[in-house]
C-alpha cells in the first residue's frame, strides 16, 4: 500500500482499474507503465487476460476494492458506476480509510454526488475526472484530464492521473470535472455537426470531400480551431471598460463571419442544402465574438 512522505502520498501506489474497454484499457497501461502496483477488474475475462503479465486480476469490484490505494472507475454509464461502486458488496464496502477513488466515466452530477456520500462515510476520497483526446491518447498515455475535488484528495491521486495523462487541469471542487467535460463535448460535437454541414455544401457543389479535409486540417493548424475565441474569462458581450482597440477588432471579425456565412448560406438556398447549424450560427455570430446585443 502506500506511504506517507513528509506529510504527502509516496509516488508509487497500488492502483485498481475497473472497466478495461478503450480508455480503461489504457490508463490501466499508463498505470503499470509508470511503475505503480496494478489491480484490474472487468466483467469480460478476455479483457483481463491482456493483463496477466503486469497485473492482479480481481474477481469483483470488493475483491478489487481490499487490495488498492486509488481505484479508477471507467465503466461506460450512471447504471454501471452505481453498480460497481455503491452496494453491499460493491467497491466501497472493502476500501480502507484514506483510498481514494476517481470517476473517470461521463456521468451525472447526481451518480458524482452519490458515490462521493457513499464514500465519505468510509473515509474514502473521490475525484472526478473527465478526460479527452479518445482511446489513441489512453493507448499513448497522453489523456487531457479535468479534474474535479477538494486538493487533497486531488494531490492524492495526482501520481496515478499523471500516469495517464499528458496534461491534468484541476477545474475546481467535486463535479467541476465532469461540468468541463460536458462542455469540451459541446465543442467537439457541435464542431463535427458543422463539418457534416460543410461537407454536404461541398458535395452539392461538386466539391471533393477528401481535398476540403485536406485544406480544413492544414488551415486549423495555422489559424487554430474552435478555441481560437475562448481567451477570455467570460462569455459577456465587452463593456464600456474593455480595450477599444480589442472591441472594434472582434466587431470587424464579426461582420466578416456574417458576410461569409450569409454566402455559404446563398450557395446552399442555390443548390436546395439545408443548413440549420450554420443558420443558427449567422443569426447568432456576435454574441460568439463577444459583440453580441449591441
Amino acid at each position: 500500500m502506500c506511504r506517507l512522505v513528509s506529510g504527502r502520498v509516496s509516488r508509487k501506489q497500488v492502483v485498481g482499474v475497473i472497466g478495461l474497454g478503450d480508455i480503461g484499457r489504457g490508463v490501466a497501461t499508463g498505470v503499470a507503465a509508470a511503475g505503480h502496483d496494478l489491480v484490474v477488474c472487468d466483467v469480460r475475462p478476455e479483457a483481463t487476460a491482456a493483463f496477466a503479465g503486469s497485473a492482479e486480476v480481481a474477481l469483483s469490484p470488493a475483491d478489487l476494492g481490499v487490495r488498492v490505494d486509488v481505484a479508477v472507475v471507467a465503466v461506460v454509464n450512471d447504471e454501471q458506476v452505481r453498480q460497481v461502486v455503491l452496494p453491499p458488496d460493491g467497491l466501497l464496502s472493502t476500501m480502507s480509510v484514506g483510498g481514494a477513488v476517481v470517476i473517470l466515466s461521463t456521468v451525472s452530477l447526481d451518480t458524482v454526488r452519490a458515490v462521493a456520500d457513499g464514500a465519505a462515510g468510509r473515509g474514502v476520497a473521490v475525484v472526478d475526472c473527465g478526460v479527452s483526446g479518445g482511446p489513441s491518447a489512453a493507448a499513448t498515455g497522453e489523456l487531457v484530464s479535468m479534474v474535479g475535488g477538494g486538493e487533497d484528495a486531488v494531490a492524492q491521486a495526482m501520481p496515478v492521473l499523471e500516469a495517464f495523462s499528458s496534461e491534468v487541469v484541476r477545474m475546481g471542487p467535486l463535479g467541476a470535472g465532469l461540468q468541463a467535460k460536458l462542455a469540451r463535448n459541446i465543442v467537439q460535437y457541435v464542431s463535427w455537426m458543422a463539418a457534416y454541414e460543410a461537407q454536404k455544401l461541398a458535395e452539392a457543389a461538386g466539391v471533393s470531400l477528401t481535398r476540403l479535409a485536406r485544406v480544413i486540417k492544414a488551415s486549423d493548424a495555422k489559424i487554430g480551431g474552435a478555441s481560437t475565441l475562448m481567451f477570455r474569462k467570460t462569455v459577456a458581450p465587452f463593456g464600456p471598460e474593455d480595450d477599444a482597440g480589442l472591441v472594434g477588432a472582434m466587431r470587424t471579425a464579426a461582420g466578416l463571419a456574417h458576410k461569409d456565412l450569409g454566402a455559404a448560406l446563398s450557395l446552399a438556398t442555390e443548390l436546395g442544402v439545408e443548413l440549420p447549424v450554420t443558420a443558427l450560427a449567422e443569426s447568432r455570430i456576435d454574441d460568439a465574438f463577444g459583440v453580441g446585443h449591441g
